[in-house]
This record gives C-alpha cells, structure tokens and sequence, in this order.
C-alpha cells in the first residue's frame, strides 16, 4: 500500500519514473521512422519515401508499428537505467567538481561512455528481437493462430540458437553506444546551456523549446557518431542460425562495403535515422525534464509548465 508513495519520495524512484515517461514518449514518437531506418540498412530496398510508400500499400499502417512491443516492454527500466547511472557516474568520474555545481563537461562525457557501455547488456537482445520483427515482410502466425510477437520470436532464438542467440551482435552495440553516449549527454548538456544560460545551474529554468531542440540535437549528433555501426549492427542482427551471412564485425563491413561498390553503404538511412533521433531525442529529453519538475516539486507544476510555454 505504501510502496509508491515511498518509491517516489526517493530521488532514485523519481528518476526511474521520468525515465520511463521520457523513453515511451521516444518510442511511440519515432518508431515509424526506426522501421524505415531498419529496413533501409538491411538492404538495398531504396529510400525511406519509396519504401514507405511500398510499405503501406502491401502490409499497411500498422507495419510500421511491428515489433514495438519489445523497446516499449524494456523501455521503464532500460531508461531508468541509463538517466540514473548517468546521473551517478557524471559526479563520480569527476570529483574536482564542488557537489554544488553541475558535472563537468569531461565529466558528462566520461558518464555518458560509462552509461552507454552498461546498457548495451540489456539493450542488445531487445533490439536483437526488434529488428527481427520489423523485417519482417507481413505478420507471421504462430501455431495457435496468434501474431508472432515478442516473445514468440526470443522463444524461436533461444530454441534455435541458444541463450548465447539473444545477445549476438553485443559486442557492436556496446562499441557503438559507449562513444554514442559520450557525444549524446555532452550535446545535450553544452546546447542546453548554450540556448538557455544558467539553466545547467538551476539559476534559470529552460523553455519547452530549448528542451526539445538540445534533446533533438543530441540525439543527431550520437546517431551521426556512430551511424557507420549502426548498419554494421542492424546486418549482423538481421542473421539466424539458418542464414549466416557474415562472420563478425570485420567481415560484416568488408562484405558491405564490397558488394555495395564503396562505403556509402555505411551511410545508407541517415536521413531517416537523423530525423527520427531529432524527433525522438527531442521527445525523451522534453518528458524526462517535465516529467521531473512535475515529480520533485508538483505544487509548482501548472505554474513551470505555462511559463515554459510562455517561452516556446
């Protein structure tokens, strides 16, 4: 009975929920565009407008939807992961800082690495089952009839592959998220401060507007960092058991890069995928910061939320 109450009377517990708001609110914003993005990558099916336009006409607008059930299941957790290890290895990593002020830059940066290392563990399998998912070409049924799902499909990897199935392509996840990461709180804390000084010291309190466009941009600048990774993690997790196309990392990029004619490969989806980060970045930043105010002081709500759309 007690439970929440005293869960979020916690700053941790306050974190954790924010974090949740600002994950789903990532999630349902740009999946769309994160199907396009996937499918883009693992082949050469063309560009996100002919194969939005492909996608609608043959298996409609719910495709677009398909396999979000994975990232949104995990995404409480995962998000509440990463905001509150941030937020812990930002003052740890860097202890030159007066506890009073904000981390340092080198500080966040530092964090940020730390943070993306850490939740590749969890984000692996989950991105694992939903590039599965979104590849596919129309919905699968299972043996009694339903949609495969979820949890259909990680039951299919761990019979056919094992355990050790649910986490092929860890290893490129975490070499793209740790650096991603750095860059993505780095951004998003120097644009913050840059759009709306002093807010990072809390003497000044920043604008829907700056929250949106500092979690926009951070969200391009970690995705640009890191893109050529990305496709190189999206065709590993494409793989099963029963279709190995590439052996590792190495092999996965020269293969790409050779059947594709040149390195342009590596870069195919970054509009899509840079539209998406703005929107979704965007999104999380904007729930997490708001959803935050609301937790930490709620009689000051109304008030925090009609002067930052005064400001907008």
């Amino acid at each position: 009975m007690d439970f929440w109450p005293e869960f979020l009377a916690s700053s941790w517990g306050r974190e954790f929920v924010a974090g949740g708001f600002g994950g789903a609110a990532g999630i349902v914003a740009g999946y769309p565009l994160d199907t396009l993005r996937i499918r883009q990558q693992s082949s050469n099916a063309g560009g996100a407008v002919s194969i939005l336009r492909r996608v609608l006409a043959s298996e409609g607008l719910s495709a677009l939807y398909r396999g979000m059930a994975a990232p949104l299941a995990s995404v409480t957790f995962q998000n509440a992961m990463v905001f509150q290890t941030y937020a812990v290895l930002s003052r740890a990593l860097d202890q030159s800082i007066n506890p009073e002020d904000p981390p340092s830059y080198k500080g966040v940066a530092l964090a940020g690495i730390g943070t993306g290392a850490l939740q590749s563990l969890l984000l692996s399998p989950v991105e694992l089952i939903k590039i599965r998912l979104q590849l596919q070409q129309k919905p699968h049924f299972s043996s009694t009839g339903g949609k495969v799902g979820p949890v259909n499909v990680a039951r299919n990897i761990v019979r056919n592959e094992g355990v050790r199935g649910l986490y092929r392509g860890l290893a490129i996840t975490v070499l793209r998220d740790a650096p991603a990461h750095g860059v993505y709180f780095w951004t998003y804390e120097y644009m913050r401060e840059q759009l709306h000084p002093g807010c990072r010291k809390g003497t000044e309190q920043e604008s829907l507007r700056t929250m949106l466009v500092a979690g926009g941009l951070a969200g391009v600048a970690s995705w640009i960092s890191c893109y050529p990774l990305d496709v190189i993690k999206t065709r590993l997790q494409a793989q099963t058991q029963s279709s190995i196309k590439y052996n590792g990392i190495i092999d996965c990029y020269r293969k790409s890069v050779r059947q594709a004619g040149g390195h342009g490969v590596l870069w195919t989806g970054l509009g899509t995928a840079v539209a998406r980060a703005f929107v979704v970045n965007g999104a999380i930043f904007t729930a997490y910061e708001l959803c935050l105010r609301f937790l930490f002081n709620p009689s000051r709500h109304e008030s925090s939320i009609q002067a930052a759309e005064n400001t907008l």
